[in-house]
């Protein structure tokens, strides 16, 4: 039997698969709670982010993109940085590592997106 796509089941292309889709019952709910978990953990000790999912996406939002910018910066300056104190054959292992974790942070800036837009009402921006 064929898997039906993520996509149909839990909103666009991108959307988080632990959050149901605008409209279904407490989707706001898990929305918070999965914004949490791509946040540090002090945000939960803060009431506003928790009593306010936009707040909380538009912050997770900045914050993920100040960690694409680190691992930016970490990509340019890895060579000069480690190549003293790291055997050379790690060297393609520290940009598999920085390869993956920027796809990694780029699929969750695309959920906050996607996130953001439906806490302030919007359809999704469909993707050519």
């Amino acid at each position: 039997m064929p898997v039906e796509p993520r996509a149909h089941r839990h909103g666009p292309p991108g959307w988080p698969q632990e959050v149901p889709p605008p409209g279904a019952g407490e989707w706001e709910l898990a929305a918070s709670a999965w914004l949490l978990d791509q946040a540090p953990p002090e945000y939960r000790g803060y009431p506003p982010l928790r009593h306010h999912p936009l707040l909380l996406a538009w912050l997770v939002g900045h914050h993920v993109d100040a960690q694409r910018e680190a691992l930016r910066q970490a990509a340019a300056s890895a060579r000069v940085d480690l190549s003293a104190h790291l055997p050379p054959e790690v060297a393609p292992r520290v940009f598999d590592v920085l390869e993956r974790e920027d796809l990694r942070l780029r699929r969750v800036a695309r959920a906050v997106g996607l996130l953001q837009r439906s806490l302030r009402g919007e359809g999704a921006v469909p993707r050519l």
